[in-house]
């Protein structure tokens, strides 16, 4: 029914996440007779994969400079508490992160986590990368910001575990009521640690 090209681009969207074939052909469809966008996201999808690789300390986003090494932004930042490294999983989350405001320290992006199902390993994780930071930057906090799952938990203890030997404190993220939120709606494990993760509301 519809050309090859199209059918093509229809499929090439439907690989991104969150994009179903009705969302990808919807976005196909309207591109066509918009031929300046076209050139323009074109031209913008290879500038992306020429000039953005990931950042040689942290495993964020960086742009490729030759004049200077593969550094994020971030890392680049003088203005950052160089002694707090956040664990995060994803580059996604770090974005997240950034966003609220609250870290001024700086990131190190595992990629993947343990997922022993997915066949994903110790191995498989930059670590050794991350406890070299640790060491050579002397970072005296950690913060792990991986994801309250079965997974994200497994990756935070076992990090935790690791870093007990090396002096630097291990934190780990809250996790509790969203604000707004309805307590009958909350899954049992958000509850639970609410109610562990209690503080006083006046005084100490």
């Amino acid at each position: 029914m519809l050309p090859t090209p199209v059918t093509r681009l229809i499929e090439l969207f439907s690989r991104l996440p969150g994009v179903g074939e009705k969302t990808a052909q919807r976005f196909v469809l309207d591109l066509l007779g918009r031929d300046e966008l076209c050139r323009q996201l074109g031209a913008q999808l290879q500038d992306l994969a020429n000039h953005v690789r990931p950042c040689e300390q942290c495993g964020g986003l960086a742009e490729v400079d030759a004049e200077r090494p593969m550094v994020c932004a971030i890392c680049r930042d003088a203005r950052r508490e160089a002694a707090l490294l956040c664990v995060v999983s994803r580059v996604q989350d770090l974005m997240a992160i950034e966003r609220s405001g609250a870290m001024r320290g700086r990131y190190f992006v595992l990629g993947r986590l343990l997922s022993p199902l997915d066949g994903v390993g110790p191995d498989q994780l930059p670590l050794e990368s991350l406890y070299r930071r640790v060491k050579e930057r002397g970072i005296e906090e950690v913060i792990v910001a991986t994801p309250p799952s079965v997974d994200g938990e497994a990756t935070a203890l076992l990090i935790a575990r690791d870093l007990a030997s090396m002096g630097a404190r291990v934190t780990r993220i809250a996790s509790g009521i969203p604000h707004g939120g309805e307590l009958e709606f909350l899954d049992q494990i958000t509850l639970g640690r609410a109610i562990d993760g209690r503080r006083s509301m006046i005084g100490g």
